[in-house]
């Protein structure tokens, strides 16, 4: 696929790309050391091989060869960890992995001295975005009166009610595209697009056709209009009955790409609830919703999980929702959550940075649940995937090391509105240091890095109910997979697999990117993509927003 050389439409609603943006206004230990288990053989030398041709393709057929290969399913062999073993790729879909298959005429994608693994996958990103990128590097959610930069350029105010009203359909293509290329490049496979930038179908036409054009897969996230329903500027706005509409036109088929979740944001009024819910669930869509506590959501999400929320008192919460952020909420609520089989996606930086509330990963983990990861908005934050590993990980054990720290006192002092140190006089523990207990019952282990890799992996997976078609590196499932260089200057030399992918590495690792059996980065070179002709069209797009909503362009605002 060339991304905007013209070609067609998969469902031939725009003539061309270019038309649309022009009119559309084994493992046995080795020498003693253990990556799982030995140090793999050289890497390949020859930088100049080309890719499988026509990789994807139902005849073609190709064997990634000798990588250490980390499933991310525990049922396999080894528990899916092999230090030097393959990946059988026929058309789109895994046949098999395993040390030493036999794959006859098979193209070869020499692995050896890599790292082979799946795809990430972000449950909640909102790419209409991408043109604001950094601009709210400083900001929290609303503006809260204080007169401090954080306070005072926030994004309701600014991203939502200034900002994305002044929208184009071409502004929501080009944003869509280069912040799914630039996530592609990091090696997520997989995204749940929160495109909240609905305010005629054009635009959601715009958003859809944008996550085809990428190349990966997606779950087209149809909500509301943000911003201009508020203001009253979107007098094309077809939310939510125009999903409808959408469902039919773009997404009849459960065999491709790109799928659809309904958004069903609650704090837009319990009309909009019992309409959003009701259509979604008419259609047989997962329905998906923010939920925290700054947008005083505590008491509607109450009755939610009472089964009694919408204007008819008649909606409730169940295995088909997926939750964001899930800030804030009652003891009562988190158990409904819990028992109808829910799903909670948590964007840790996000939510540390802007203030949504402390991120419920101790919460979840005390009720036997785990969450998926979703990196929210890059006009505050990168899109990157393994700071989210990464921001996860350092979070959870920064509060568990200091609750097994405090635990002889009590844990009064959590949270202590001063800090979370030691109290004044601190009781201490028997043995040569005494600061330094057992920890106790009742407090969960501190993440690991294979905590954070099925996060990342599987468990987004399951969040878009996507896991019987990727997430792990299992035959059957379709083949979304990523190659990655630990021979580089950040990670070399290399001593165990999961630590390196999560605590070293960043994009700069991520050599080759696999989507459903196409190979769509090589080498690291995202493929048949003109990125500056996009970058052109992206800062085109900036220019236009930032004129539109009158803001100035500084880049030193004195934000």
């Amino acid at each position: 696929m060339c991304i905007l050389c013209g070609a067609r439409s998969p469902h031939g609603f725009f003539h061309s790309r270019r038309n649309f943006l022009k009119t559309a206004a084994g493992g046995a230990a080795a020498a003693g050391l253990n990556l799982f288990a030995p140090r793999p053989a050289a890497a390949q030398s020859d930088d100049r091989a080309s890719p499988p041709q026509d990789s994807g393709r139902p005849d073609r057929r190709y064997v990634i060869r000798g990588g250490a290969v980390m499933t991310m399913d525990p049922s396999m062999p080894n528990k899916g960890e092999f230090t030097q073993a393959d990946v059988l790729v026929h058309g789109k879909t895994i046949l098999a992995v395993g040390p030493n298959l036999a794959t006859g005429a098979a193209d070869v994608i020499d692995a050896r001295g890599r790292i082979v693994m799946p795809g990430f996958i972000d449950t909640h990103h909102h790419q209409f975005e991408t043109a604001l990128r950094s601009f709210l590097a400083d900001g929290v959610l609303i503006n809260d009166g204080s007169g401090s930069a954080s306070g005072s350029t926030t994004y309701f105010e600014f991203i939502l009610l200034t900002f994305a009203p002044v929208y184009r359909p071409q502004d929501v293509y080009i944003n869509e595209l280069y912040g799914g290329l630039s996530q592609l490049d990091d090696g997520v496979t997989t995204v749940h697009d929160v495109s909240q930038i609905h305010h005629s179908p054009q635009h959601s036409d715009a958003a859809i056709q944008a996550l085809f054009d990428t190349g990966r897969r997606a779950a087209f996230g149809y909500f509301e209009s943000a911003g201009a329903n508020i203001l009253g500027t979107n007098p094309g706005n077809q939310y939510p009955q125009d999903a409808i509409r959408i469902k039919k036109q773009w997404f009849s088929s459960t065999d491709q790409l790109v799928s659809m979740i309904m958004g069903g944001e609650v704090y837009l009024g319990d009309d909009t609830t019992e309409k959003s819910w009701k259509i979604g669930r008419q259609l047989g869509l997962q329905i998906a919703a923010h939920i925290l506590s700054p947008f005083g959501i505590r008491p509607t999400f109450d009755a939610l999980a009472q089964g009694q929320g919408g204007s008819n008192h008649d909606i409730g919460i169940g295995a088909d929702n997926l939750f964001i952020h899930m800030t804030g909420m009652s003891d009562m609520a988190w158990q409904r959550a819990r028992d109808v089989g829910a799903q909670v996606s948590i964007a840790f930086p996000i939510e540390m940075n802007m203030r949504h509330g402390m991120p419920p990963i101790i919460r979840m983990q005390s009720m036997g649940m785990e969450p998926s990861l979703s990196v929210d908005v890059e006009c505050t934050l990168t899109a990157d995937f393994f700071t989210q590993m990464r921001s996860a990980m350092n979070l959870q054990r920064m509060i568990v090391n200091q609750m097994t720290l405090d635990s002889p006192n009590g844990n009064q002092n959590l949270p202590d509105p001063r800090n979370w140190e030691l109290p004044q006089s601190a009781v201490t523990v028997p043995g040569n240091f005494p600061y330094w207990p057992k920890p106790p019952a009742g407090i969960p282990a501190p993440l690991t890095t294979r905590d954070v890799l099925r996060y990342a992996t599987i468990n987004g997976a399951r969040a878009l109910r996507l896991d019987r078609k990727t997430g792990s590196l299992t035959p059957g499932k379709e083949a979304d997979i990523i190659i990655l260089d630990p021979t580089k200057l950040n990670v070399a030399p290399l001593n165990q697999v999961p630590g390196a992918v999560v605590s070293l590495m960043d994009r700069t690792n991520v050599e080759t990117v696999i989507v459903a059996g196409k190979v769509r980065k090589w080498k690291g070179r995202l493929l048949d993509v003109d990125l500056n002709r996009l970058r052109q069209q992206i800062e085109a797009s900036r220019d236009f927003i930032f004129s539109a909503a009158k803001v100035p362009q500084n880049l030193f605002s004195s934000q």
